[in-house]
């Protein structure tokens, strides 16, 4: 699968691990902005041996309207993964999601302005 930029997807964090059987692990965690002023959290797992690149209804973990508990959602799916990561010998560090991350392409979006 060949990564593609998602339109509404504001930010993005790759988890590299291993996996129960020690096979190499990739986990995608993204926020989008959806219409309707809803935040939607995803959670995909090896994403580069699916057919296509768009997510499936079961690979949404959070939807709402307020981006405090998107943020909160996401980090601490973000914080699972790379505590799993860590325990499996991974080293790299991965950092949160943050609010101004995501309000600049929130403002471009509703503002055309960078």
């Amino acid at each position: 699968m060949k990564a593609h930029p998602h339109v509404g997807r504001f930010a993005e964090r790759v988890v590299s691990g291993r996996d129960d059987g020690g096979a190499d692990e990739r986990v995608v965690i993204w926020i989008e902005h959806r219409p309707g002023a809803l935040w939607a959290v995803g959670r995909m797992v090896n994403p580069q041996h699916r057919e296509t690149d768009e997510p499936r209804a079961d690979d949404y973990v959070w939807e709402g309207h307020e981006l405090e508990d998107c943020l909160e959602v996401a980090n601490g799916a973000l914080e699972d993964d790379v505590v799993v990561s860590e325990d499996v010998g991974a080293t790299a560090k991965v950092r949160p999601f943050l609010r101004d991350e995501l309000l600049k392409p929130l403002e471009k979006y509703f503002f055309g302005r960078d």
